[in-house]
């Protein structure tokens, strides 16, 4: 049996979840989610607590029950609490700065990079004397800020060598030790 598939989710006050023909909407005070379930796994919601059944005990239903579980219970934390990611320039002269939803970055290269984000990902950058450049990016949709978090990593990934590059705060980078070794 899937281990998470199986786990309740309890819902929080000031959340309403609705399925309506394989639809999944969440509603909460940060903004509204909505998912679209696969033919045979079904939610019940009772007293406040939702489970997940599948139809059978096939490799593709087992795996979809602990996905849609997942999924629905990010949407819920995201709808109340929300997500948040940093980011760090390490690298000389690396800067970023923002003015709206406009994030404006100057990596190295001839050109700055500007890159224009999602209404439903707020962000705030941070640069003080002496520390790299921190970049905060919140917002309530998990996958959405993945993907806008993934994106801005991809312009200039940390390289081996002196670990220069775009990073999660806390992130670890395998260090080479380059010709002399």
């Amino acid at each position: 049996m899937s281990r998470i598939g199986k786990a309740i989710i309890t819902i929080p006050a000031g959340v309403t979840v609705t399925e309506k023909e394989g639809v999944v909407t969440v509603k909460g005070p940060k903004g509204e989610l909505v998912q679209e379930l696969t033919e045979g796994i079904t939610l019940e919601q009772e007293d406040g607590v939702l489970t997940f059944s599948r139809p059978s005990d096939s490799k593709q239903h087992r795996a979809l029950h602990g996905l849609y579980r997942a999924l629905v219970n990010n949407m819920i934390i995201g709808a109340t609490e929300g997500f948040t990611k940093k980011l760090e320039l390490v690298g000389v002269g690396y800067r970023a700065s923002h003015s709206g939803q406009k994030l404006e970055l100057a990596l190295g290269f001839s050109h700055g990079i500007v890159l224009e984000l999602p209404k439903e990902v707020v962000i705030d950058t941070l640069t003080e004397k002496g520390k790299n450049p921190i970049i905060t990016l919140t917002s309530f949709d998990k996958q959405l800020l993945g993907m806008v978090a993934a994106k801005i990593r991809s312009f200039r990934k940390p390289e081996p060598y002196k670990g220069k590059g775009v990073r999660f705060v806390g992130e670890n980078v395998r260090r080479k030790a380059g010709k002399s070794a």
